[in-house]
């Protein structure tokens, strides 16, 4: 299967299953878990890339430079974390499998990282910085995600059962499957060129 289904493949499947947990808002892993701000922030992974490599290669073209291929995998990549979690409300993962919510948090990472290191890639040379720099924005994303589920609990949202333990594993977690992210795309983009 090539790269442009997987991405399609993968924001399509976004796209239904915002869809069919705003259709069925009593679904017990939907039911006050914030659905419509993830209806409202979800679709930006999507859009994240396609805007990234636009600018990029508005720019490659004033420059005089050829435009790089569209980056199909990181955009896949990219939305995967987000299509995991909606999924995994979707069949009510959080609530009736204790480990889910920290191997999806491991898990999800590993695809997010890999995503911003493939796009990073064409302007850093070396393994090891590529490896540093996805751990730091792997680091940064988790951070920020547990602060827009704060943000999201403080409005009102029950059904996040957010706690100072579980913001702690998340970001240990999160950054350890970052830091393993960023390494298995090093290492695979040092194994191509």
């Amino acid at each position: 299967m090539n790269e442009r289904r997987i991405m399609w493949g993968v924001k399509g499947a976004l796209a239904a299953s915002l869809l069919v947990g705003l259709v069925f808002p009593d679904i017990p892993g939907v039911a006050g878990k914030g659905w419509p701000e993830r209806c409202l922030g979800y679709p930006l992974s999507a859009l994240v890339v396609p805007i990234l490599w636009r600018l990029n290669s508005r720019r490659r073209s004033r420059n005089g430079d050829h435009a790089r291929p569209y980056p199909h995998l990181a955009d896949a990549l990219l939305v995967t974390p987000f299509l995991l979690d909606l999924l995994g409300n979707l069949v009510n993962l959080f609530d009736t499998v204790s480990w889910f919510d920290d191997a999806l948090h491991f898990t999800n990472w590993i695809f997010l990282v890999r995503a911003l290191v493939l796009l990073v890639a064409p302007a850093v040379l070396e393994q090891w910085t590529l490896i540093l720099l996805g751990s730091g924005m792997g680091a940064l994303a988790i951070v920020l995600w547990e602060a827009l589920e704060w943000v999201i609990q403080d409005m009102g949202t029950t059904g996040l059962q957010l706690t100072y333990d579980d913001t702690i594993g998340d970001l240990v977690l999160s950054t350890s499957g970052g830091v393993l992210g960023a390494a298995i795309a090093a290492r695979l983009r040092s194994r191509r060129t």
